[in-house]
């Protein structure tokens, strides 16, 4: 049976393009409906789209195997973004009122107006998130109804470089697809993975991804600070291939082997691990290759913290992503970091169903999509996608009505002699045409009184059916007649 209401989200990551389609239910719980995965490590690159015909050909297959899924049309789709130069930059309006002014709803839209209205070299404002207001002198979360002479509004605004802005369009916009809206990937992640009481105390939220790192610093319910290190668990595959081995089997040792941290007392100097049938990799250099990547990545974590911020984090670090499932890797964080309260987030935290295994698979590389798949609110189904079966049969049943509404017309018109269309009576011979006529009798007093031809194909395949299977008893009947 086909999906009448559903929301379309599409993940574009470094490692793979990921399609799913689900629908909310009344008590917040998410059903998921289809989910297509297609690898993009070709096309896409520390989350930046680098080959546009690749990442349409990757679009268009999503979308229509998720149509094929759901067996209904897609009109839009949800697009979350990320990677590579999402920055986030503060700004600050500043509105001068007239003497004992009370601030209106009206008034603060038009400060954020002003603010989103703002115009920077070569890059795009994705979103902005109000900081504080500062009401002639005091600081205030929600201004309203404050009288004032002078309004100050402090935003953050998400910034994407524009170029990969018009290219995730432009993709989309060739593969005949509707974006219904465009998140930052980021900002969705932490509403779905963080709770009230983290970003309320503050907290940092780290999505360790193939070839990038995103930091989201979050203090008083507020996102703060926002930045992607362009390094990521691809990284340290690199490095281990180093070793003279495929890609391929240098991201099998690292799931196999790898770990973020290991005690020095921990290291056994004799033990070895097997590159192929010839080689061995001692252990130790192996430790030494992957934790000082890992160690790389952590450090530009901490130094991308404000100092501001940096000890108000009562919410600790939150890990996820792909990345925090290395072995260990809390314990790397709390080494490097300094910061005891460490968490991987491996799932959302809303309630999800489906008959995936995959899908519900806690491990932190679903969680994007599925919070993008929170956030969309509009339904995305469009027309429902006929069964195989039925291309030709809906053509043949209208086909169907059509014969047996010209079948049973009273006051039909023969085609004139010579021309295209019914043979006519005379061609057909005086006695065929008197059995036509007999036909009509016979159809006429069987139905009862005869109907207008547009009535006929009104009453359905039901009627339909029924003239066919008279015509074809006395079908029979004439040719069981002898000749007169």
């Amino acid at each position: 049976m086909a999906a009448k209401e559903f929301i379309v989200a599409i993940e574009l990551g470094s490692s793979k393009v990921t399609g799913i389609a689900g629908k909310k239910n009344l008590d917040g719980s998410i059903s998921v409906l289809a989910v297509v995965k297609e690898d993009s490590s070709s096309f896409i690159r520390k989350g930046v789209v680098y080959n546009i015909n690749q990442t349409v050909q990757c679009i268009s297959s999503i979308v229509k195997k998720l149509s094929s899924a759901l067996k209904a049309e897609i009109s839009r789709v949800y697009v979350g973004v990320g990677g590579q130069s999402i920055v986030s930059v503060k700004n600050v309006i500043v509105k001068d009122l007239p003497e004992g002014t009370v601030v209106s709803q009206d008034l603060v839209n038009e400060l954020m107006d002003m603010n989103r209205a703002m115009s920077y070299q070569d890059k795009i404002i994705l979103d902005a998130a109000v900081q504080e207001y500062k009401v002639d002198s005091l600081l205030q979360l929600n201004p309203v109804g404050i009288q004032c002479s002078r309004l100050e509004g402090n935003y953050l605004n998400v910034l994407w470089r524009k170029s990969f802005y018009n290219n995730v369009y432009n993709c989309f916009d060739m593969a005949r697809v509707t974006i219904a809206d465009m998140f930052p990937a980021p900002q969705v992640l932490a509403d779905s993975v963080l709770t009230d009481a983290e970003k309320r105390s503050g907290c940092v939220l780290v999505d360790l991804g193939a070839d990038t790192t995103t930091v989201s610093v979050y203090y008083k319910n507020i996102l703060r600070h926002l930045v992607v290190i362009p390094l990521g668990g691809n990284n340290i595959t690199k490095d281990i291939a180093s070793l003279q081995m495929e890609e391929s089997e240098a991201e099998a040792m690292k799931l196999k082997y790898a770990s973020a941290y290991t005690d020095a007392e921990n290291i056994d100097s004799t033990k070895t691990y097997p590159i192929d049938s010839e080689r061995n990799v001692e252990c130790r250099k192996f430790i030494e290759i992957v934790e000082g990547r890992m160690q790389e990545i952590i450090e530009n974590v901490r130094h991308q913290i404000p100092l501001e911020f940096a000890d108000r984090l009562l919410g600790g670090i939150i890990l996820t992503g792909g990345g925090s499932n290395m072995k260990d890797i809390d314990k790397a964080f709390r080494n490097y970091m300094k910061i005891e309260k460490i968490r991987i987030a491996k799932f959302v935290r809303q309630t999800v169903t489906s008959s995936s295994a995959d899908t519900l698979a806690h491990n932190g590389t679903m969680n994007t999509v599925l919070a993008i798949l929170a956030k969309g609110e509009m339904n995305c189904a469009g027309e429902e996608t006929p069964e195989p079966g039925d291309l030709f049969g809906q053509d043949q049943t209208v086909r169907q009505d059509s014969v047996a509404a010209e079948a049973f017309q009273p006051n039909r018109p023969m085609t004139p002699a010579g021309q295209s269309g019914v043979r006519q009576p005379a061609d057909a011979g005086g006695s065929g045409g008197g059995r036509l006529d007999k036909a009509n009798d016979i159809a006429i007093n069987e139905g009862g009184t005869q109907q207008p031809a547009e009535n006929n194909t009104g009453k359905g395949k039901k009627n339909a059916k029924r003239s066919i299977s008279k015509l074809k008893i006395w079908f029979d009947k004439f040719l069981k007649e002898p000749e007169e």
